[in-house]
């Protein structure tokens, strides 16, 4: 997934990016609402991640204004406001889901998969798709009962077909899912995760629309 973390703690900012990174996001991190509106107007992203007490503005009126625009983009509020008026006002306003700061990494990493796997209409962790078993909540792939390792650029494109399965994703909306990954992205980036993905999981588990895109197929 791509995800927006809006959060002007330093450390925690850091430690939160470097764990979604690690469990094979895309992350883009910013530290006040103004940048927020920046990235949410040229990107399409996932999931937000939203801080309630910025620099420049509360978070609530934010989150707010989104949903009266009509964006539907899961939200899950990091906060350290822990009454219980508070997790009301949060999720009244339209959040998903509503963490108290502190907190565990590894509990956040389960909340940013279940909201996940609601939206993409699949409470469900495990997927079966032909021979693969994929369990979304851990982040694995299984052939015919054998591990098959993924590299994080991998799943994240891979979790894109399987978050649309009926869907035809353009090359354009795949490349926006590595643009937080710290590397170039050449004109051939995505025929190269791709033909990865089709070596490792077989061959039709990636079907190709000649000059419009890619869409889940079956192993």
């Amino acid at each position: 997934m791509r995800i927006l973390l809006i959060e002007d703690d330093m450390v925690l900012g850091a430690a939160v990016r470097d764990q979604i990174a690690a469990d094979g996001h895309s992350v883009d991190w910013v530290t006040r609402l103004d940048s927020a509106r920046d990235h949410l107007a040229v990107a399409g992203y996932n999931l937000v991640l939203l801080d309630l007490m910025l620099p420049d503005g509360r978070g609530i009126p934010f989150l707010r204004s989104l949903r009266l625009q009509g964006n539907v983009t899961p939200v899950i509020i990091l906060t350290a406001l822990d009454q219980i008026s508070d997790r009301i006002e949060g999720l009244n306003a339209g959040a998903d889901d509503y963490l108290v700061k502190p907190f565990d990494l590894s509990e956040l990493s389960a909340r940013i998969g279940s909201v996940a796997r609601r939206y993409a209409g699949n409470p469900n962790p495990i997927v079966s798709l032909g021979t693969l078993e994929v369990d979304l909540a851990v982040r694995s792939v299984r052939a015919n009962g054998r591990a098959v390792p993924l590299t994080a650029k991998e799943w994240v494109l891979f979790e894109a077909f399987l978050q649309r399965p009926q869907q035809l994703l353009s090359k354009a909306q795949l490349e926006e899912r590595l643009y937080s990954f710290d590397t170039e992205i050449d004109s051939n980036t995505i025929e190269v995760h791709v033909s990865r993905l089709r070596k490792k999981l077989g061959h039709g588990v990636i079907e190709t629309e000649r000059g419009l895109g890619y869409r889940l197929g079956s192993p």
